[in-house]
């Protein structure tokens, strides 16, 4: 009999056991990789969205002040303002649809859950 057949159910316990850990714990580490290369691309995504979102505020707020002088004075003041507005709107909207886009680009970790798949499938290979 070769030394393969003469360990004990233990020993083949014990290492199917520390199999099994090791390959979760590489599964953690990819994971762990792609997650931050996502979370990465979503900041990076995020800074344009965000001075989009403060640009559109303050150019709603500059529509709404022109609004109010439209009304109040009909003079000439109210029309740089309206121009001052839709430019400052414009901005708002371009960087928006850059983070808008960016967003798009994140995906689901692929390569993560393709190793489960392949984990998952050798286990039940190897508990037959």
């Amino acid at each position: 009999m070769s030394a393969q057949n003469e360990r004990s159910l233990s020993d083949v316990l014990h290492d199917i056991v520390g199999n099994v850990q090791e390959i979760v714990r590489s599964e953690v580490r990819l994971a762990t990789g792609e997650i931050k290369e996502e979370v990465a691309q979503a900041a990076k995504a995020g800074r344009p969205l965000g001075a989009g979102i403060v640009l559109g505020l303050y150019g709603f707020g500059l529509l709404l002040m022109a609004a109010v002088c439209a009304l109040t004075l009909l003079v000439a003041a109210w029309l740089a303002a309206l121009i001052v507005g839709g430019v400052v709107s414009l901005i708002a909207l371009i960087l928006i649809n850059i983070g808008k886009s960016r967003l798009e680009i994140i995906r689901k970790p692929e390569r993560t859950i393709e190793s489960v798949k392949e984990s998952v499938q050798w286990a039940k290979t190897q508990s037959k």
